[in-house]
């Protein structure tokens, strides 16, 4: 008989984290551990690679509460009150239980929620003009439907923060409407008269410590400003609703949120405010969607979503893939609807307690975020609040410097886009037209939010412009020789990295010598070379193929994979350049379009 009591594994003993670690240093074979395996993200947070019972966990209070009722939003332009209550009700019958809702001063609230029972369907709106002469329609409304007032919920936007960094302007009397609104929807509890959004930051550029940091900042700005207009703190934090954009860190942004919660909380303690209602929306970010091989944003789009959700946000709006270049189809905006109602039907998300909640690393990120995010918070309040800070531009230069960076390490390929500065889809036929010419207005006093790509997305114009004028798509032949498989994965590199450029990038050639490489390639109609090969290849024979190559051509880019030992030397001979690991995809393929545009002209 089997003794069912016997302790298992009593013949192993525990292992320590520094026996791990000593572990790991053998295995990095005098390789930095710190270097090597703990990641720094763009908020300068350290992330160690793995964690024991050794950690000292910190456990967060007030991170938010997994959302039983999440709330699928999805955003309806009102162009007239009768094709947006089509649109609404087309929404609901998809599955969609949170309508956001653009008004114009032509907007009638009885005409455009016909139908639409708002004892279970959340409605918000985004206030332009007329705000307060709009709400109090929408509030008749609902009482002549006898709405019950916990059932009641969604917010209104006035926009009074993101109309300011966008624009530079601050309107006064937006804290007298905002105010009146309070004032309008008092009796109904779980609707949400102020707005702050926080999607600005994120979406020009910024880190999410700062997204973090600087909503908060602007929070306190307007509080003390409706103070002044006679709104009670306990009031104005339980009309709280915020509007975060979702970055593609997934598991940290999973920690902005929960981040964010703990952070809300403290500072409404400082208001003598223990406990409050607020509401935290999250939409898909601008900032990491592409243009070229769009439909990537489908797949970014669903990681947000779940990021958000297990972040505890109470509704998420997920945009149209194509949103950024088009206006969306039925199709797309049916398909940004289901992702997450997948999510929360099929996948369960928002139906069981937060599966994230414990873990030893998302506490962590959850922890550092809210540290470093209370310390820049600190920071901007010292230099005379958010306002202040603003109006100096020095929110606008903190993020500029993330900015940069983020840019840079796309250029070098270090961040990852797909479809944008890696596996590009050579196939994708795209018009220049959707492209961006990579220039922005270059004023500091607003923030701009835009895509990432910008800069890259210039490229692929630069291509499509020539084609559109020459009728002609330039060609890259790779021609490989020697070492099979260093050949095949500089070939594979190139084919990669010079595809972003939108050329028609050929399958690998191979040779059976350098002379014969550079024979046939110099006498092929391609209008770009890239050599394939192994260093060792590249030391014995690359002087001979560029010498052989250039005396049967001058007018091709000559191209090598790599970085050879003498780079001068393939140069004065007639090396244009090379790609390799450390090759900024910008500068190196706008290098080249120069001259094939030169080669094509001529």
């Amino acid at each position: 008989m089997n003794d069912t009591k016997k302790p298992l594994f009593q013949d192993f003993k525990p292992v320590t984290k520094q026996k791990w670690i000593e572990k790991a240093n053998i295995d990095l074979k005098g390789a930095d551990f710190n270097k090597t395996l703990v990641w720094k993200n763009l908020s300068k947070v350290e992330f160690q690679p793995f964690y024991t019972k050794e950690d000292n966990q910190i456990l967060l209070n007030n991170t938010g509460k997994n959302s039983q009722s999440l709330v699928n939003y999805r955003l309806i332009a009102v162009n007239t009150n009768e094709e947006a209550n089509k649109l609404a009700l087309k929404a609901i019958e998809e599955g969609i239980n949170g309508l956001i809702f653009n008004v114009t001063d032509k907007t009638t609230a009885s005409l455009l929620l016909k139908g639409i029972d708002l004892n279970t369907i959340t409605v918000s709106f985004l206030l332009n003009e007329n705000a307060i002469a709009f709400a109090k329609e929408f509030v008749a409304f609902a009482k002549e439907q006898n709405i019950t007032k916990e059932n009641l919920k969604g917010s209104f936007n006035s926009n009074i923060i993101s109309t300011y960094v966008t624009t530079g302007n601050l309107d006064i009397s937006q804290f007298e409407i905002v105010a009146e609104l309070i004032k309008l929807t008092a009796e109904y509890q779980n609707f949400k008269a102020l707005t702050i959004s926080g999607s600005e930051y994120l979406n020009s550029g910024a880190n999410q410590v700062q997204e973090v940091a600087y909503t908060l900042n602007s929070l306190i700005f307007v509080t003390e400003k409706l103070i002044e207009k006679g709104i009670t703190a306990t009031t104005i934090f339980n009309n709280l609703n915020f509007d975060f954009a979702i970055g593609s860190e997934y598991f940290i942004e999973m920690g902005k949120f929960r981040a964010f919660n703990v952070l809300l909380n403290e500072i409404a303690l400082k208001y003598e405010i223990s406990t409050f209602s607020n509401t935290i929306n999250a939409k898909t970010a601008i900032w990491n969607k592409s243009i070229t091989d769009a439909h990537t944003n489908l797949l970014r789009a669903t990681t947000e979503a779940m990021s958000a959700i297990l972040g505890n946000v109470d509704g998420v709006l997920i945009e149209p893939y194509d949103k950024e270049f088009k206006n969306s189809s039925d199709f797309s905006s049916r398909i940004a609807g289901n992702i997450s109602t997948i999510l929360k039907e099929e996948s369960y998300f928002g139906k069981v307690s937060n599966p994230v909640d414990g873990s030893y690393y998302i506490e962590e990120v959850t922890s550092k975020i809210a540290e470093k995010a209370l310390e820049l918070f600190k920071s901007i309040e010292s230099n005379g609040g958010f306002y202040a800070s603003f109006e100096s531009e020095l929110i606008q230069q903190q993020i500029a410097e993330i900015r940069q960076e983020k840019i840079k390490l796309l250029s070098q390929r270090r961040l990852v886009m797909v479809g944008v500065n890696k596996y590009p889809n050579l196939m994708e036929k795209i018009t220049p037209n959707i492209l961006s010419n990579g220039t922005q207005d270059s004023t500091s006093k607003i923030l701009k939010p835009r895509r990432a790509a910008l800069e890259i997305e210039a490229i692929r114009k630069t291509t499509e412009e020539l084609v559109e004028k020459t009728g002609i798509r330039p060609v890259v032949e790779l021609a490989s020789f020697g070492n099979l498989t260093m050949r095949k994965a500089r070939a594979a590199f190139s084919y990669d990295f010079i595809g972003v450029s939108g050329f028609n990038v050929q399958q690998e050639k191979s040779f059976a010598s350098a002379q014969q490489a550079a024979e046939e390639s110099a006498k092929s109609d391609s209008n770009v070379v890239v050599i394939c090969s192994s260093d060792q290849d590249y030391d014995e024979s690359a002087l001979s193929f560029v010498k052989t190559f250039r005396t049967l051509n001058t007018n091709k880019v000559l191209l090598l994979a790599g970085a050879p030992a003498n780079l001068s030397e393939l140069t004065d001979a007639g090396l244009d350049g090379c790609v390799n690991m450390r090759s900024d995809v910008i500068a190196t393929i706008s290098s080249i379009q120069q001259k094939v545009q030169k080669t094509i002209k001529s």
